[in-house]
Parts: C-alpha cells; sequence; structure tokens
C-alpha cells in the first residue's frame, strides 16, 4: 500500500510559526512521525510539502495510478483553492484532510473547507496523532475493497 501525503504553506515553519496553535515540534519531526507510523504499519510512504498551489495541484495528478491514498493538510489552501480539490477529484484516489489544529475553532473565515468536499473525512484539531488517524483510516477503507 502506497500513501501520498501533502502538506502545504507554512508548514515547513512547524515549531517556530505561532508556537501557541501549532506546538514547537518541527516540520522534521513530522516527517519522522509520519514515516515511522508508516513503517510499523507496512505502509510505504512519500511526504511532500510545498508554499506554492499548483505545484500541490501537479504532486496529486502525478499520484495517479501511483499511490493509493491520499493524506492532505493543504492549510491556508484550505479555505481559497478550487484546484486542489479538483485535482483530488480528478485522480479518484481516496483522500483524508488533516489539519494540526481545530479549525472549527479559530477564525470565521477558517471554518469553510473546499478541499473536505473532495475527500472521504476531516481529522482537525488531533495535532500529529490526526495523520496516524487519517493514515488509519486510508488503510482500513484500501483493504476493504
Amino acid at each position: 500500500m502506497k500513501i501520498l501525503i501533502i502538506n502545504g504553506p507554512n508548514l515547513n515553519m512547524l515549531g517556530v510559526r505561532e508556537p501557541e496553535i501549532y506546538g514547537r515540534r518541527t516540520y522534521a519531526e513530522l516527517c519522522a512521525f509520519i514515516q515511522d507510523y508508516c513503517k510499523d504499519n507496512g505502509i510505504e510512504a512519500k511526504i511532500f510539502q510545498s508554499n506554492h498551489e499548483g505545484a500541490i495541484v501537479d504532486e496529486i495528478q502525478a499520484a495517479y495510478r501511483v499511490f493509493d491514498g491520499l493524506v492532505i493538510n493543504p492549510a491556508a489552501y484550505t479555505h481559497t483553492s478550487i484546484a486542489i480539490p479538483d485535482a483530488i477529484k480528478a485522480v479518484g484516489i481516496p483522500a483524508v484532510e488533516v489539519h494540526l489544529s481545530d479549525i472549527s475553532k479559530r477564525e470565521e473565515y477558517r471554518h469553510r473547507s473546499y478541499t473536505a468536499e473532495a475527500c472521504i473525512a476531516t481529522i482537525a484539531g488531533r495535532g500529529f496523532e490526526g495523520y496516524a488517524e487519517a493514515i488509519a483510516l486510508l488503510k482500513e477503507k484500501l483493504c476493504r475493497e
């Protein structure tokens, strides 16, 4: 089983950016957490991060017929991008949206997720553990098919 994990803008700044919201753990620690979880569960994972919407769309499109599932934290693009959910729909790969913070308890403009419409689930406010939950959910779905 192969899963692609995509992280959007500013996630590379974890540990520095608003630690009161996102914590002090770094992006490298997040990547290690994800890789360890996947290794322990027999899943091959690729992690990709970009601050650019087009690069994220390109990565989703490149996943077609290569990956079985997608975990995506589109970050700020959650609330602004139509291109990202369109790309997810186009490739037809089951996807789970993840957010480190609980976007429903933040600023009003963060409550709307365009990406959620293209995903089978959204996990928010669980920190790093949310990625593990998303991967487990995808694994369960893919093993049932």
